[in-house]
């Protein structure tokens, strides 16, 4: 293996290694971007070279763990550089998962999935740090390791992304798709595996989802024990609000025909009994066909 190092202005030495020593995290939940993302990258390499050392951990077996720079190290090898500058440092699990996560959550693009999982482990390493306080306070570690887990979002919202990791992968799959909504995913994360699939295999078949409204009705039923595919099929095919097309008059353009003391009330109404009149004249029924 070759292996050189330098010392950065910090006194933190990076070390030139090969490639191939570097391995990806350990079910890290970050995909490693494509397209422009990535010819950005590479172009920027290719001009200026990797300005910013990996950040990697030793493993055992002489290889070394990535924990920041999964991207730098694609982008090298599709430009055929097989010496990368490297930071290693010795890290505990937990503290590896922080870094990791922290390195990368505030990237621009990052899907609903990415985020979810990656503040799960983040929770669950803050969590084993503290597994040495007396059980007792366990639960007041796992609220306090919400709050710690985001300098930009709260504990709260935090608490909602980790909920995403309880939705069966399809439905998921349509979260980063953005087929489905934030907030109702939250809701829908709730209803089990198997009523999760049913909701998954009618939305197919409707090429429908669910509201915010509509999905918090599913989470109760599902919690219950009622939900059925009759019901999903019957919730997925009725009209929402939002899709009924609406008729609006300007008030500007008919307050203008009445007399300036009118109030909106008394437009309308007046409105409704000329079209009431105008209907009776022209023998019209809004349930047959116009003649």
């Amino acid at each position: 293996m070759n292996e050189t190092t330098q010392n950065t202005p910090d006194s933190q030495v990076v070390t030139m290694l090969d490639a191939g020593v570097l391995v990806p995290f350990q079910n890290q939940p970050f995909r490693v971007a494509t397209g422009e993302e990535m010819d950005q990258l590479k172009e920027s390499i290719q001009e200026y070279g990797v300005l910013s050392p990996l950040l990697a951990r030793p493993l055992p077996n002489g290889s070394y763990e990535i924990v920041s720079g999964h991207r730098r190290k694609a982008a090298c090898e599709a430009l055929g550089i097989t010496q990368l500058p490297v930071l290693v440092r010795p890290m505990t699990d937990d503290e590896a998962i922080i870094l990791l996560v922290d390195s990368n959550i505030q990237r621009e693009h990052i899907l609903p999935s990415e985020k979810a999982f990656a503040y799960k482990m983040k929770m669950e390493a803050i969590k084993h740090q503290g597994q040495s306080l007396a059980n007792s306070t366990c639960g007041q570690v796992g609220h306090k390791s919400r709050d710690t887990l985001s300098k930009t979002e709260s504990g709260r919202t935090v608490q909602r992304y980790i909920r995403l990791t309880c939705l069966i992968p399809s439905i998921l799959q349509m979260v980063d798709e953005g087929r489905i909504a934030f907030n109702p995913a939250v809701e829908i994360s709730y209803l089990t595996e198997e009523d999760q699939q049913l909701l998954k295999d009618e939305m197919d078949a409707c090429q429908a989802t669910p509201s915010l409204t509509q999905s918090r009705t599913l989470k109760q039923m599902s919690q219950a024990g009622t939900l059925t595919r009759e019901y999903l099929h019957h919730l997925l095919t009725e009209e929402k609000p939002n899709q009924r097309q609406k008729f609006f008059l300007n008030q500007e353009d008919v307050k203008k025909f009445f007399p300036p003391n009118y109030t909106p009330e008394q437009m309308h109404n007046t409105i409704l009994l000329l079209l009431r009149n105008w209907q009776h004249k022209r023998g019209y029924n809004k349930n047959q066909p116009e003649r």
